[in-house]
């Protein structure tokens, strides 16, 4: 019987051991009820605990067991196993090992062994750089203290993997050692060793199939993230493409000649700068998948990859992909069901699909429900309120390579917005928000609405672009919507410095700005407002001074009000600027020299809703007065002063979709700027006058016209189109232009230092003020002038703390003098790349590189290659 019984006790550790190596196939758990007990496993007897002791390493907490002292358990019973579970779900324990230690009558004690995990002191690489190492800390995110068992061991492997895998390491290999620490009990040491091995390039991308109609070139652009190397080799096996074309010229019908010349050079010329050519295997089968809808799109709606290779060699990786492709289908009938409010006619038009055009389903659910300028017929029931619309196409019929579609719409019950709210606006007041939203409570569900809203949102320049988003709650049984508009606030104050130089009459020149652009009058006596400046309301407050040792003084103070009287979208912007240039001369001084500069302007903002509500107005009043002092002739007239008095009255246009890299939209400026005609109502003889009489007020008309276009080649690449002229005229043929605000064309644009009123435009690869007219060695400006530019761009980041993109640009411009003289292709060329950088804090900079190609009479170093810097929109 005792035998038995030492059987069934061995059985019953057995099972409780099976049971617990379920949780951990190396972690070990002991269960020994000791030697001198007996026990009738087949009757469980009941015990009263009298005591629990523990001992290990490990740290123990009695609250863990399912048990304590007093308590009345069976043993063996569900009270031992589930308390040793509950110690094992903890994850701190290595062994655990619950021990009889004495029984006493109906009574029983336990001791509870515990064993800890080990822990980690520190870990490092091997086999990698110092400059990677700390991005795999970040990656894998371990500490010390950690505990470390193989499955924390594996994860990091495997995230270790990925990191160099994307960087196209696709043979990489993770091991780790671990060492003991010496110091600490149960610490250890871990080394992860990593062998990269060769990185991987895909060399080429063979697309096999039976037809050839569709261009190699157009299906390897389809697979977006596997990318050939680059490769520059335009002649490569040409004669066996001649050969071919003499003994098959049949197969080259298909294509017109861009198609065959895109065939023909996608193989030889390669050139890879947005997009790497590693091989991710991830991005691959997304890829496949991707070539495949590139086939549907070309009416190959059964196509599918019969098979596909991927050969490696050393450090490159060839690909092969066979297609088969099907029959090509066509639209032949569509027609439409469901639709009350527009008739089939008219969303045949919207749809813009005719019978025979080839099959493509992507064109077909783009022309429904997504088309980027939202012709399409989702666009025209949900610009009207219908929120609930829904449409699907299907396939009614398939006849040899014909197919009938048949377009099901359910119209719903027209929305209204219900609550229209805001959040993720940490700084910025709601009101100022709101008021700016199109979408109004009580009115009819407008798309439209919706994506100007976020446009202008956007336009404000508080918040991050890429995080702008709009959460509908709809509610189909009352028929409303609830529309969030959740946003990311970005820091939109600036602080611009800059140091320049510009000759030995003016030297070095310091400068400073500082623009807040979100700043709250309203707040100014809150002293919980003052996070370190009172802020919210969508005021706009800048300061800026230049200043030399002695020789030069510039200040400007601005406030802009966006919402004066709070009730409309009309802005008003007051400045006041004070300059003053000197040879440095105390004024005492006989020879002291100087000219001075006072203005003020006021300026109404206005938007209009017609012809759409990108438009709008604004009114300027200016007055300017120039005091010079002992300055000979730089200025016409050596002492005297001129005034200035004019309004400018500006139309525009701006449908930019973003304010720090926009990719669609553009922003057209037409401005007209006339001061009064004094002389006009003089019979005063103006031939005959000394130039302080001729200009004791300034006489002039300006006229500007400005555009700048953007278009989204594809994803983020975009090609920014701007053109710039200006004429200035003058009333009295005996005064002539005004030597005053003329136009002044070449360098950065950056000369503020200039106090006779001109306009710097900025031309990249020529020298300031370069392409100007001149008069005895003497830029003298122009009354004339055109600028064309052409940019083509691409973002290194997007993040709103640090926005960078690339460019590359061409440029024509030119300044003349007299109009007569003006001919408008008769300009200055020039070519460059550049990059621009926007930090919240300091606003947008830029470093570009231009080649002027032409050479300029009377300054020989004009053109040819000039580095420039530019704040803001200064080179623009």
């Amino acid at each position: 019987m005792k035998l038995i019984q030492l059987h069934i006790f061995t059985l019953f550790l057995i099972l409780i051991t099976w049971s617990i190596k379920g949780y951990s196939q190396e972690d070990t758990i002991k269960t020994s009820l000791g030697d001198s007990f007996k026990i009738d496993f087949t009757s469980p007897k009941r015990y009263e605990v009298a005591g629990i002791t523990n001992s290990g390493s490990g740290a123990f907490d009695p609250r863990m067991l399912f048990f304590s002292v007093g308590d009345i358990i069976e043993v063996p019973g569900e009270e031992i196993t589930k308390s040793i579970k509950r110690i094992w779900n903890t994850g701190l324990y290595e062994e655990i090992d619950i021990t009889v230690t004495d029984v006493k009558n109906d009574l029983i004690f336990f001791n509870v062994h515990l064993t800890d995990r080990a822990r980690l002191v520190s870990f490092g690489f091997s086999g990698t750089k110092s400059t990677q190492e700390k991005d795999l800390r970040d990656l894998i995110k371990l500490s010390a203290g950690n505990i470390v068992n193989d499955n924390m061991k594996q994860t990091c492997i495997n995230q270790i993997r990925k990191f160099y895998i994307d960087k196209g390491y696709y043979h990489c290999t993770v091991t780790v050692d671990e060492y003991p620490d010496d110091k600490v009990v149960r610490g250890v040491n871990l080394v992860f060793n990593i062998n990269k091995g060769y990185k991987i390039a895909i060399s080429n991308i063979h697309i096999i199939s039976d037809r050839n109609d569709i261009s190699v070139g157009k299906l390897k652009k389809a697979m977006a993230n596997t990318k050939e190397k680059t490769r520059i080799a335009p002649f490569h096996k040409m004669d066996t493409v001649i050969r071919y074309f003499i003994k098959n010229p049949d197969q080259y019908k298909s294509k017109d000649l861009l198609e065959h010349l895109e065939d023909y050079f996608s193989d030889r010329i390669k050139i890879r700068l947005a997009k790497s050519s590693k091989f991710i295997a991830e991005e691959y089968e997304r890829d496949k998948a991707n070539l495949i809808a590139k086939y549907n799109d070309f009416g190959y709606r059964d196509a599918y990859i019969l098979s596909d290779t991927v050969l490696f060699s050393k450090n490159k990786a060839e690909i092969f992909i066979r297609v088969k492709e099907g029959n090509q289908y066509h639209f032949r009938n569509i027609t439409f069901s469901g639709n009350t409010k527009y008739d089939s006619e008219l969303l045949s038009q919207m749809l813009n699909i005719s019978k025979g055009d080839i099959y493509n389903q992507s064109r077909l659910m783009t022309n429904l429900t997504a088309n980027e300028s939202g012709n399409d017929i989702s666009s025209l029931y949900m610009n009207n309120g219908y929120l609930f619309f829904n449409a699907v196409p299907v396939e009614v019929m398939i006849e040899k390579d014909s197919i009938d579609i048949q377009i099901r719409i359910r119209e719903g019950k027209q929305a209204i917005y219900n609550r229209i709210s805001v959040k993720g606006n940490t700084k910025t007041s709601d009101n100022v928000i709101l008021r700016e939203v199109s979408t109004i409570p009580g009115q009819l569900f407008n798309r439209a609405d919706i994506i100007r809203t976020q446009q202008v949102l956007l336009s404000l320049g508080y918040f991050n672009q890429e995080a702008m988003n709009v959460i509908p709650e709809p509610n189909e049984v009352d028929g409303t919507v609830n529309l969030t508009y959740a946003v990311e606030e970005a820091s939109s104050d600036q602080l611009e410095l800059s140091l320049g130089y510009s000759g030995q009459s003016i030297g070095l020149i310091l400068s400073a700005r500082v623009t807040l652009n979100n700043f709250s009058t309203r707040k100014l006596f809150k002293k919980e407002a003052w996070t370190p400046l009172p802020s919210g309301d969508g005021q706009r407050l800048s300061l800026q001074a230049s200043i030399t040792q002695r020789y030069y003084r510039y200040y400007v103070f601005s406030f802009t009000e966006p919402w004066i009287g709070g009730k409309r979208p009309n802005s008003l912007t007051t400045a006041l600027t004070y300059q003053v240039q000197s040879n440095g001369l105390l004024k005492t001084d006989a020879n002291h020299r100087s000219l001075t500069v006072l203005s003020a302007s006021s300026s109404l903002h206005k938007k209009i809703k017609w012809p759409d509500d990108y438009f709008y107005l604004s009114h300027t009043l200016l007055y300017q007065r120039y005091q010079v002092n002992n300055y000979g002739s730089l200025f016409v007239f050596a002492n005297g002063y001129a005034n200035n008095l004019s309004y400018t009255f500006t139309i525009g246009r701006n449908s930019v979709s973003a304010p720090i890299y926009p990719r669609e939209g553009s922003d057209i400026l037409f401005s007209v700027q006339f001061t009064p005609p004094y002389s006009l109502f003089s019979k005063k003889d103006y031939s005959q006058a000394t130039p302080q009489e001729k200009y004791k007020w300034l006489e002039m008309h300006k006229w500007k016209f400005n555009i700048s276009w953007f278009t989204r080649i594809v994803e983020n690449l975009v090609l920014n189109v701007r053109l710039r002229t200006g004429f200035m005229g003058h009333y009295n043929s005996q005064i002539g232009p005004s030597p005053f605000e003329r136009f002044y064309l070449g360098g950065d644009g950056l000369a503020t230092w200039q106090l006779d009123g001109r306009e710097i435009v900025g031309m990249r690869g020529y020298e300031e003020f370069s392409l100007t007219p001149k008069a005895n060695a003497d830029f003298i400006g122009g009354t004339i002038f055109n600028k064309f530019t052409a940019e083509l761009r691409y973002p290194v980041s997007l993040n709103p703390s640090a926005t960078i993109y690339l460019l590359t640009f061409v440029e024509a411009g030119k300044a003349w003098l007299d109009p007569r003289e003006y001919s408008p292709f008769a300009l200055y060329k020039s070519a460059g790349v550049g990059v621009r950088i926007f930090l919240p804090m300091f606003g947008l900079l830029g470093f570009d590189w231009g080649y002027g190609f032409d050479a300029v009479p009377g300054t020989p170093n004009a053109g040819k290659g000039h580095f420039h810097i530019s704040i803001g929109q200064s080179i623009d």
